[in-house]
């Protein structure tokens, strides 16, 4: 397998290379795939740019897989055009994936957060992270669906590079007394997850699974 994989925030290169060998690019842009060396036979999609540049095109993706090329997709934009393109041949995986397949979520900006272009690390978080650890929270009885719907709301109204942990604070502060403040807090900071990360880390685990089988 002759892999390349467009990630970065949801988890760097660095971190990314422990888990798969591949050749590893920033996020994708419209114009990247048909750039790529003719011997890359897998492209994998996790991370890619939405509003500071044009976002990687539906009939990119399907020219790649026409092109008999493996495509998958998880964790960010993956997940999404994953789900938009899965019955063309497009591979989707993870949670975030199964979120935007089942429609339970469906906006662009679920995903989208702020990053530096050059560390490529994150400095806002994902609606998507919030949104699911808030429905887990609900799940577990920490707080009401009503106060998640209106938690979730105000992040919506948020511009997404001020989406972070200290707004959800303000947020829950707004929306819950003092003693079911510090009880949420107390499994939050136990129990929040990075789907995000997760699922990249998933996607590149599975990738060098596939990569094995081939060569085994």
């Amino acid at each position: 397998m002759n892999a390349a994989v467009f990630v970065g925030p949801s988890l760097s290169h660095e971190d990314c290379k422990k888990l798969f060998d591949a050749e590893y690019y920033p996020p994708v842009k419209r114009g990247d795939l048909s750039q790529l060396p003719k011997s890359v036979d897998t492209v994998v999609i996790i991370d890619g740019v939405m509003l500071n540049s044009s976002a990687v095109g539906h009939r990119e993706i399907l020219s790649v897989l026409n092109a008999g090329i493996t495509v998958i997709g998880g964790g960010s934009m993956g997940a999404l055009r994953a789900a938009e393109l899965e019955s063309f041949g497009m591979i989707g995986i993870g949670r975030i994936f199964e979120e935007y397949r089942s429609e339970r979520i469906t906006g662009d900006d679920e995903v989208v957060l702020s990053y530096d272009p050059f560390s490529l690390l994150p400095l806002s978080e994902p609606l998507v992270n919030f949104r699911l650890n808030l429905r887990e929270s609900v799940n577990q009885n920490i707080i009401s669906r009503e106060a998640a719907e209106k938690a979730i709301l105000a992040l919506k109204k948020t511009f997404y590079p001020k989406r972070n942990q200290s707004k959800l604070r303000e947020i829950m502060q707004s929306l819950l007394s003092a003693e079911k403040y510090k009880a949420f807090y107390y499994y939050w900071d136990v129990n929040y997850c990075d789907f995000k990360r997760a699922d990249a880390e998933l996607v590149l685990n599975e990738a060098a699974a596939s990569a094995k089988n081939l060569h085994s």
